[in-house]
Protein backbone atom coordinates (compact mmCIF):
# COMPACT_ATOMS: atom_id res chain seq x y z
CA UNK A 1 0.00 0.00 0.00
CA UNK A 2 2.99 2.43 0.84
CA UNK A 3 4.77 1.83 -1.89
CA UNK A 4 1.60 2.68 -4.40
CA UNK A 5 1.29 5.66 -2.56
CA UNK A 6 4.78 6.80 -3.15
CA UNK A 7 4.55 5.77 -6.88
CA UNK A 8 2.71 8.76 -8.29
CA UNK A 9 4.55 12.22 -8.79
CA UNK A 10 2.88 14.57 -5.51
CA UNK A 11 1.81 17.36 -6.86
CA UNK A 12 3.69 19.18 -3.65
CA UNK A 13 7.19 18.39 -3.23
CA UNK A 14 7.31 16.89 0.56
CA UNK A 15 10.89 15.26 -0.22
CA UNK A 16 12.15 18.38 2.72
CA UNK A 17 9.52 18.26 4.83
CA UNK A 18 9.93 14.60 5.41
CA UNK A 19 13.78 14.81 5.07
CA UNK A 20 13.25 17.14 8.25
CA UNK A 21 10.76 15.20 10.31
CA UNK A 22 13.10 11.80 9.56
CA UNK A 23 15.93 14.14 10.91
CA UNK A 24 14.60 14.98 13.91
CA UNK A 25 13.29 11.52 15.09
CA UNK A 26 16.98 10.72 14.71
CA UNK A 27 18.17 13.33 16.74
CA UNK A 28 15.38 12.27 19.36
CA UNK A 29 16.25 8.68 19.07
CA UNK A 30 19.46 9.05 20.53
CA UNK A 31 18.27 9.78 23.86
CA UNK A 32 14.75 8.53 23.65
CA UNK A 33 14.13 4.66 23.10
CA UNK A 34 10.46 3.66 21.28
CA UNK A 35 7.84 6.18 21.84
CA UNK A 36 7.42 6.45 18.01
CA UNK A 37 3.79 6.73 18.21
CA UNK A 38 4.46 9.79 21.21
CA UNK A 39 6.72 11.29 18.77
CA UNK A 40 4.77 10.95 15.57
CA UNK A 41 1.69 12.66 17.26
CA UNK A 42 4.43 15.52 18.98
CA UNK A 43 4.99 16.28 15.09
CA UNK A 44 2.05 16.24 13.62
CA UNK A 45 0.51 18.58 16.44
CA UNK A 46 3.52 21.25 15.84
CA UNK A 47 2.73 20.94 11.59
CA UNK A 48 -1.04 21.47 13.05
CA UNK A 49 -0.43 24.55 14.59
CA UNK A 50 -1.53 22.28 17.73
CA UNK A 51 -1.24 22.21 21.58
CA UNK A 52 -0.55 18.87 23.38
CA UNK A 53 -1.68 17.52 26.38
CA UNK A 54 0.53 14.75 27.47
CA UNK A 55 -0.58 12.14 29.99
CA UNK A 56 1.68 9.36 31.94
CA UNK A 57 3.14 7.91 35.20
CA UNK A 58 6.44 9.51 35.81
CA UNK A 59 9.19 8.41 34.65
CA UNK A 60 8.51 7.51 31.36
CA UNK A 61 10.12 10.43 29.61
CA UNK A 62 7.10 12.98 28.72
CA UNK A 63 8.81 15.91 30.26
CA UNK A 64 12.53 15.10 28.33
CA UNK A 65 10.58 14.05 25.49
CA UNK A 66 9.13 17.57 25.00
CA UNK A 67 12.02 19.51 25.92
CA UNK A 68 14.59 17.51 23.22
CA UNK A 69 11.99 17.85 20.74
CA UNK A 70 12.29 21.97 21.59
CA UNK A 71 16.31 21.72 21.20
CA UNK A 72 15.52 19.85 17.67
CA UNK A 73 14.20 22.92 16.72
CA UNK A 74 15.86 26.84 16.85
CA UNK A 75 13.13 28.56 18.39
CA UNK A 76 12.37 29.37 22.07
CA UNK A 77 11.99 27.65 24.74
CA UNK A 78 10.27 27.86 27.88
CA UNK A 79 9.46 25.36 30.87
CA UNK A 80 6.84 26.43 33.89
CA UNK A 81 6.25 24.49 36.65
CA UNK A 82 2.24 24.57 37.30
CA UNK A 83 1.69 24.55 41.53
CA UNK A 84 -1.53 24.99 43.37
CA UNK A 85 -0.21 28.74 44.31
CA UNK A 86 1.19 29.95 40.68
CA UNK A 87 -0.81 33.37 39.73
CA UNK A 88 -1.68 34.15 36.54
CA UNK A 89 0.99 36.71 36.62
CA UNK A 90 3.64 33.86 37.60
CA UNK A 91 2.64 32.81 33.80
CA UNK A 92 1.54 35.81 31.53
CA UNK A 93 4.05 38.43 33.39
CA UNK A 94 2.96 41.45 35.07
CA UNK A 95 3.67 45.45 34.85
CA UNK A 96 6.52 47.00 36.74
CA UNK A 97 6.86 51.06 37.81
CA UNK A 98 10.37 51.76 35.91
CA UNK A 99 11.32 54.32 38.09
CA UNK A 100 13.71 56.13 35.75
CA UNK A 101 10.35 57.22 33.42
CA UNK A 102 7.73 57.31 35.95
CA UNK A 103 6.01 54.94 33.61
CA UNK A 104 4.81 50.99 34.46
CA UNK A 105 6.33 49.04 31.56
CA UNK A 106 5.42 45.21 30.58
CA UNK A 107 8.14 42.14 31.88
CA UNK A 108 6.99 39.45 29.85
CA UNK A 109 5.99 36.25 31.35
CA UNK A 110 7.85 32.24 30.61
CA UNK A 111 4.53 32.01 28.54
CA UNK A 112 6.24 34.59 25.79
CA UNK A 113 7.95 31.80 24.26
CA UNK A 114 7.65 29.83 20.93
CA UNK A 115 7.42 26.03 22.57
CA UNK A 116 5.96 26.04 26.06
CA UNK A 117 6.31 23.12 28.42
CA UNK A 118 3.97 23.13 30.99
CA UNK A 119 4.92 20.57 34.00
CA UNK A 120 1.74 19.04 36.04
CA UNK A 121 -0.74 21.46 34.15
CA UNK A 122 -3.50 20.29 36.35
CA UNK A 123 -1.97 21.10 39.42
CA UNK A 124 -2.64 25.25 39.40
CA UNK A 125 -6.01 26.79 40.40
CA UNK A 126 -9.03 27.94 38.05
CA UNK A 127 -7.68 31.09 37.95
CA UNK A 128 -3.92 30.44 36.44
CA UNK A 129 -6.31 28.16 33.94
CA UNK A 130 -8.37 30.77 33.19
CA UNK A 131 -4.68 32.60 32.28
CA UNK A 132 -4.16 30.04 29.34
CA UNK A 133 -7.46 30.57 27.24
CA UNK A 134 -6.92 32.97 25.46
CA UNK A 135 -3.05 32.42 25.09
CA UNK A 136 -4.02 28.80 23.90
CA UNK A 137 -6.97 29.65 21.67
CA UNK A 138 -5.69 33.46 20.58
CA UNK A 139 -1.81 33.22 20.62
CA UNK A 140 -2.23 36.64 22.48
CA UNK A 141 -2.59 37.58 26.24
CA UNK A 142 -4.33 40.95 27.22
CA UNK A 143 -2.69 42.11 30.37
CA UNK A 144 -3.90 45.95 31.74
CA UNK A 145 -5.88 46.38 28.89
CA UNK A 146 -3.15 45.74 26.65
CA UNK A 147 -2.89 42.78 23.92
CA UNK A 148 0.60 41.28 23.76
CA UNK A 149 0.75 38.94 20.99
CA UNK A 150 2.79 35.45 20.79
CA UNK A 151 5.23 34.80 18.21
CA UNK A 152 5.52 32.41 16.06
CA UNK A 153 5.78 28.93 16.37
CA UNK A 154 3.92 28.75 19.47
CA UNK A 155 2.83 25.40 20.87
CA UNK A 156 2.30 24.56 24.52
CA UNK A 157 2.78 21.11 25.42
CA UNK A 158 1.33 20.11 28.86
CA UNK A 159 2.05 17.23 31.16
CA UNK A 160 0.33 15.17 33.67
CA UNK A 161 0.30 12.56 36.26
CA UNK A 162 -2.95 10.55 35.89
CA UNK A 163 -2.51 8.47 39.44
CA UNK A 164 -0.98 11.44 41.66
CA UNK A 165 -4.56 13.09 42.49
CA UNK A 166 -3.80 15.04 45.52
CA UNK A 167 -3.55 18.72 45.27
CA UNK A 168 -5.27 18.57 41.20
CA UNK A 169 -7.59 20.29 39.99
CA UNK A 170 -9.25 18.86 37.30
CA UNK A 171 -8.93 21.02 33.52
CA UNK A 172 -11.99 22.70 32.41
CA UNK A 173 -13.95 20.96 29.67
CA UNK A 174 -13.05 24.23 27.08
CA UNK A 175 -9.84 24.19 28.03
CA UNK A 176 -8.97 20.25 27.07
CA UNK A 177 -10.89 21.19 23.93
CA UNK A 178 -7.97 23.74 23.04
CA UNK A 179 -5.32 20.75 23.09
CA UNK A 180 -5.40 19.00 19.31
CA UNK A 181 -4.16 16.08 21.06
CA UNK A 182 -4.17 14.33 24.44
CA UNK A 183 -1.42 11.66 23.93
CA UNK A 184 -0.93 8.89 26.67
CA UNK A 185 2.57 7.88 27.12
CA UNK A 186 2.57 3.88 28.68
CA UNK A 187 5.75 2.21 29.87
CA UNK A 188 8.43 0.85 27.26
CA UNK A 189 8.66 -2.88 26.98
CA UNK A 190 11.19 -5.33 27.84
CA UNK A 191 13.24 -4.90 24.62
CA UNK A 192 13.25 -1.22 25.12
CA UNK A 193 13.59 -1.19 28.66
CA UNK A 194 16.99 -3.14 28.02
CA UNK A 195 17.89 -0.44 25.64
CA UNK A 196 17.25 2.53 27.94
CA UNK A 197 19.91 1.15 30.55
CA UNK A 198 22.17 0.10 27.82
CA UNK A 199 22.57 3.78 26.46
CA UNK A 200 21.88 5.49 29.72
CA UNK A 201 24.82 3.45 30.81
CA UNK A 202 26.87 4.24 27.44
CA UNK A 203 26.36 7.81 28.34
CA UNK A 204 28.38 8.00 31.38
CA UNK A 205 26.74 10.96 32.71
CA UNK A 206 26.73 12.88 29.77
CA UNK A 207 23.43 15.42 29.73
CA UNK A 208 20.77 14.24 26.95
CA UNK A 209 20.29 18.25 26.43
CA UNK A 210 24.14 18.37 24.96
CA UNK A 211 23.84 15.62 22.81
CA UNK A 212 21.08 17.35 20.34
CA UNK A 213 21.59 19.60 17.86
CA UNK A 214 19.21 21.89 15.89
CA UNK A 215 18.18 20.09 12.95
CA UNK A 216 15.14 22.75 12.03
CA UNK A 217 14.94 26.39 12.02
CA UNK A 218 11.89 28.53 12.36
CA UNK A 219 11.37 29.26 8.60
CA UNK A 220 11.34 26.37 7.36
CA UNK A 221 8.89 25.11 10.09
CA UNK A 222 6.58 27.93 9.09
CA UNK A 223 7.19 26.94 5.21
CA UNK A 224 5.91 23.54 6.17
CA UNK A 225 3.19 24.41 8.09
CA UNK A 226 1.76 26.51 4.62
CA UNK A 227 2.35 23.01 2.67
CA UNK A 228 0.12 20.91 5.45
CA UNK A 229 -2.49 23.43 4.63
CA UNK A 230 -2.57 22.39 0.82
CA UNK A 231 -2.57 18.68 1.45
CA UNK A 232 -6.20 17.28 -0.54
CA UNK A 233 -9.02 16.10 1.51
CA UNK A 234 -11.73 14.17 -0.85
CA UNK A 235 -14.61 14.84 0.11
CA UNK A 236 -16.41 12.18 0.79
CA UNK A 237 -13.26 11.89 3.56
CA UNK A 238 -15.02 15.06 5.02
CA UNK A 239 -17.88 13.23 4.98
CA UNK A 240 -16.50 10.23 6.89
CA UNK A 241 -15.13 13.09 9.62
CA UNK A 242 -18.20 14.49 10.06
CA UNK A 243 -20.17 11.30 10.19
CA UNK A 244 -18.09 9.57 12.87
CA UNK A 245 -17.63 12.92 15.18
CA UNK A 246 -21.63 13.62 15.07
CA UNK A 247 -21.73 9.75 15.91
CA UNK A 248 -20.25 10.70 19.29
CA UNK A 249 -22.37 13.18 19.79
CA UNK A 250 -25.50 10.53 20.02
CA UNK A 251 -23.58 7.52 21.61
CA UNK A 252 -25.46 5.94 24.47
CA UNK A 253 -22.33 5.94 26.48
CA UNK A 254 -21.33 9.65 25.58
CA UNK A 255 -22.40 12.12 28.13
CA UNK A 256 -20.59 14.83 25.77
CA UNK A 257 -19.23 14.35 22.41
CA UNK A 258 -17.22 15.79 19.84
CA UNK A 259 -17.15 19.32 19.16
CA UNK A 260 -16.92 21.13 15.63
CA UNK A 261 -13.42 21.96 17.18
CA UNK A 262 -13.31 18.39 17.25
CA UNK A 263 -13.56 17.75 13.37
CA UNK A 264 -11.49 20.08 12.59
CA UNK A 265 -8.33 19.09 14.36
CA UNK A 266 -9.48 15.91 12.96
CA UNK A 267 -9.06 17.51 9.38
CA UNK A 268 -6.12 19.66 10.18
CA UNK A 269 -4.00 16.45 11.54
CA UNK A 270 -4.92 13.94 9.27
CA UNK A 271 -3.58 16.32 6.82
CA UNK A 272 -0.09 16.47 8.53
CA UNK A 273 -0.36 12.95 9.17
CA UNK A 274 -0.19 12.64 5.71
CA UNK A 275 2.73 14.80 4.98
CA UNK A 276 5.19 13.41 7.73
CA UNK A 277 4.13 9.88 5.68
CA UNK A 278 4.86 11.88 1.83
CA UNK A 279 1.64 11.85 0.71
CA UNK A 280 0.11 14.86 -0.90
CA UNK A 281 -3.44 13.41 -0.03
CA UNK A 282 -5.31 12.02 2.99
CA UNK A 283 -6.38 8.76 3.66
CA UNK A 284 -8.91 6.86 5.67
CA UNK A 285 -5.59 5.28 7.57
CA UNK A 286 -4.33 9.02 8.47
CA UNK A 287 -8.08 10.10 9.82
CA UNK A 288 -8.60 6.77 12.37
CA UNK A 289 -4.57 6.87 13.40
CA UNK A 290 -5.53 11.01 15.02
CA UNK A 291 -9.05 10.06 15.75
CA UNK A 292 -8.23 8.70 19.09
CA UNK A 293 -6.02 11.82 20.41
CA UNK A 294 -7.99 14.19 19.00
CA UNK A 295 -11.26 12.89 20.35
CA UNK A 296 -10.19 10.94 24.21
CA UNK A 297 -10.10 14.04 26.00
CA UNK A 298 -12.92 15.80 24.34
CA UNK A 299 -15.88 13.79 25.27
CA UNK A 300 -17.14 12.68 28.69
CA UNK A 301 -18.64 9.30 29.18
CA UNK A 302 -22.35 9.02 30.66
CA UNK A 303 -21.71 7.86 34.92
CA UNK A 304 -23.02 4.82 34.58
CA UNK A 305 -20.32 3.71 31.90
CA UNK A 306 -17.54 4.95 33.78
CA UNK A 307 -18.42 3.15 36.56
CA UNK A 308 -18.45 -0.09 34.96
CA UNK A 309 -15.07 0.46 33.54
CA UNK A 310 -15.61 1.93 29.82
CA UNK A 311 -12.91 4.17 28.28
CA UNK A 312 -13.33 6.75 25.99
CA UNK A 313 -10.63 4.94 23.70
CA UNK A 314 -13.42 1.99 23.57
CA UNK A 315 -15.89 3.84 22.68
CA UNK A 316 -14.62 5.61 19.59
CA UNK A 317 -14.01 1.86 18.92
CA UNK A 318 -17.06 1.54 18.58
CA UNK A 319 -17.68 4.98 16.33
CA UNK A 320 -15.14 3.50 13.87
CA UNK A 321 -16.66 0.32 13.38
CA UNK A 322 -20.28 1.58 13.34
CA UNK A 323 -19.24 4.07 10.13
CA UNK A 324 -18.15 2.89 6.78
CA UNK A 325 -14.94 3.68 5.48
CA UNK A 326 -14.86 5.55 2.59
CA UNK A 327 -13.21 3.75 -1.35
Amino acid sequence: MENNDMSFQNRIDLSSLKEAVENIKKELGKIIIGQEDFIDLLLVALLSDGHVLIEGVPGVAKTITAKLLAKTIKTGFSRIQFTPDLMPSDVLGTSVLNMKVSEFEFKKGPIFSNIILIDEINRAPAKTQAALFEVMEERQATVDGHTYKMGKPFMVLGTQNPIDQEGTYALPEAQLDRFIFKINVGYPNLEEEVLILKTHNERKGTLPQTMITPVLSEADLLDYKAKVHEIKVEEKLLHYIAQIITKTRNHPHIYLGGSPRASLAVLAASKAFAAINGRDFVIPEDIKKVLYPVLRHRMILTPEREMEGMTTDKVIEMVLHSVEIPR
